[in-house]
């Protein structure tokens, strides 16, 4: 089994200082070996969320989720993850595309036969 890693861009939406309007690097993580059943989102500085693989694939067909992570369709072809942390809520919007990519990937990685 391989390690899926993507490249996504994103908007991050926060009323922190960031400039809202220009798409960011995102890294998008499976590693099936590690954890079958979790994806890891990584945003840009040191913002690391890992949470449940059948989470990202439930909130892109409508809202799911409830803590720390959630994710919702946002229009026809939008996706919106919401982090909640002590130090407050990232938004982040993702062309859905792209998350549909990464989980196809991630299943194909799943279903591949370990080596011996």
């Amino acid at each position: 089994m391989s390690v899926v890693e993507q490249y996504a861009r994103a908007h991050i939406v926060t009323d922190a200082d960031f400039p809202e309007d220009e798409a960011v690097p995102v890294v998008l993580r499976y590693d099936p070996e590690a954890d079958p059943r979790s994806v890891r989102v990584d945003l840009p500085g040191t913002h690391e969320w890992t949470f449940a693989r059948a989470l990202l694939e439930q909130g892109l067909r409508a809202p799911a989720g409830t803590g720390e992570v959630r994710v919702w369709p946002c229009g026809r072809v939008q996706a919106v993850v919401e982090f909640h942390s002590a130090q407050g809520v990232s938004v982040v919007q993702f062309e859905s595309k792209a998350l549909l990519r990464f989980l196809r990937r991630t299943y194909l990685a799943a279903a591949q036969p370990v080596a011996h």
